[in-house]
């Protein structure tokens, strides 16, 4: 049995297709009833957020369930198969349980590093444990991820690292225009680092700030929070005319300003500075070139934020998350053959029993001191025999490679497959 996740975000597909696969509290307990319903599926759950939808399974092969699952939430989006695949990402077995550990710890975060995604995972498990859907594996995978996510930040300052993003790109900004007091802003995007862009101009005194999002309940609310106008997308053109400092992260997958939209906005000479927080672009490259206009991206960012203190708080966090994803697939490919080894202790013990049985008929007037010393002895044996094959099972089954030691032991030893699958199968289920 190995973990599958098949899912949508922010990085794979734009806010418009996002929109279209959100679901309400009963969306997703219908969603997770569904994939435990598929074929290959022994376990599911599913983590629903603004920016980013992924169903977690239990399957007892990949073929199969990942087109099974696949289907799910391309029927709930409504789009074409072919249309929707692009946008969709497979993460299988070892990959699946990194790609978790990296979402709780908020490495795959809109805002990197922010803390919300614990509480939205912590949501998923429970809902997991209400429909019944979440076993022993998953059960395990995401109680060791909850406990990464709370490693991450109580040992790192990582939900720092997104407003450092922001504070470093408002910095590079103020070379062009000087102090944002006085200074009209405009943010596009309604998401969680539209939040902090927005939270940090206000705390930086601009003189306006415009909240522009293609869904407008989204930016009403955004621009509430902050005393903001909310603006619709489409009036981007009329918006940009006016803005001093244009602040884009919409997370949509193509450019949303183009340099034609810039042009115009800076006709007469006017100056204006972008800051491109988005990934990919929200700005198209291009505008760079135009008189009057600076724009700073999240690649000329990024190299700064590596080499300050927020940048050594996210490499400090994937070093967590390597190592709690090394510790945990040890830990499960240890776990993995404990159903072998109790199997083969268990047939040691029958066979141990059947010959003092038959000793027993044999010898009958064998005094008990005697029959518990032999007994001791025959089981001492029996230990020393079995000790280095067990240690060094468990051992071997850290090492990479297709070949099963569990597997070979039960074969060499012909354990009966019946009493292997006792060990792990929960109770109640045949």
């Amino acid at each position: 049995m190995s973990v599958l996740v098949v899912g949508i975000s922010h990085k794979s597909a734009p806010v418009s297709l996002l929109e279209q696969v959100a679901l309400d509290e009963q969306g997703v307990h219908k969603l997770i009833d569904d994939v435990a319903a598929s074929e290959h599926v022994t376990e599911a759950t599913v983590i629903a957020t603004c920016n980013r939808l992924e169903i977690y399974a239990e399957v007892d092969r990949f073929h199969g369930s990942v087109e099974e699952v696949s289907r799910l939430l391309i029927d709930r989006a409504g789009e074409e198969t072919a249309a929707m695949l692009p946008h969709l990402y497979v993460h299988y077995d070892d990959g699946a349980v990194s790609h978790l550990f990296q979402v709780v710890a908020g490495l795959d975060s809109m805002a990197l590093g922010e803390g919300q995604i614990l509480g939205q995972t912590r949501d998923a498990l429970s809902a997991g444990q209400e429909t019944g859907t979440v076993g022993p594996a998953l059960n395990v995978l995401f109680q060791q991820a909850l406990r990464v996510g709370k490693r991450a930040r109580a040992e790192t300052d990582i939900d720092r690292a997104a407003p450092s993003l922001v504070t470093a790109a408002l910095d590079r900004s103020h070379a062009a225009l000087g102090d944002l007091t006085g200074h009209r802003v405009l943010v596009l995007g309604a998401g969680a680092m539209a939040g902090l862009a927005t939270a940090t101009v206000a705390r930086r005194g601009a003189a306006s700030i415009t909240v522009a999002n293609r869904t407008s309940s989204n930016a009403h609310r955004l621009a509430a929070e902050y005393g903001a106008r909310p603006a619709a997308l489409a009036d981007l053109e009329a918006e940009l005319a006016v803005a001093d400092v244009v602040v884009a992260c919409t997370g949509a997958t193509g450019a949303v300003v183009s340099r034609d939209m810039v042009e115009q906005a800076v006709a007469g000479g006017r100056r204006i500075a972008i800051l491109d927080l988005a990934l990919p672009h929200d700005v198209d490259p291009a505008v760079a070139d135009l008189p009057g206009v600076t724009l700073i991206n999240l690649a000329e960012l990024a190299e700064e934020l590596r080499d300050s203190e927020a940048g050594r708080e996210v490499e400090q966090v994937r070093r967590i998350v390597a190592q709690e994803v090394a510790a945990f697939l040890t830990a499960r490919r240890q776990a993995s053959v404990t159903p072998t080894v109790v199997a083969l202790r268990s047939m040691a013990t029958s066979v141990v029993d059947a010959e003092m049985e038959r000793l027993q008929s044999r010898v009958p007037d064998l005094d008990e001191a005697t029959r518990a010393e032999v007994l001791h002895a025959v089981r001492r044996v029996a230990d020393k025999l079995l000790h280095q094959p067990t240690v060094r099972v468990k051992e071997l089954a850290n090492e990479d490679g297709a070949v099963s030691y569990a597997d070979a032991l039960a074969r060499l030893f012909a354990l009966d497959q019946d009493a292997v699958e006792a060990v792990v199968r929960p109770e109640g289920l045949s």
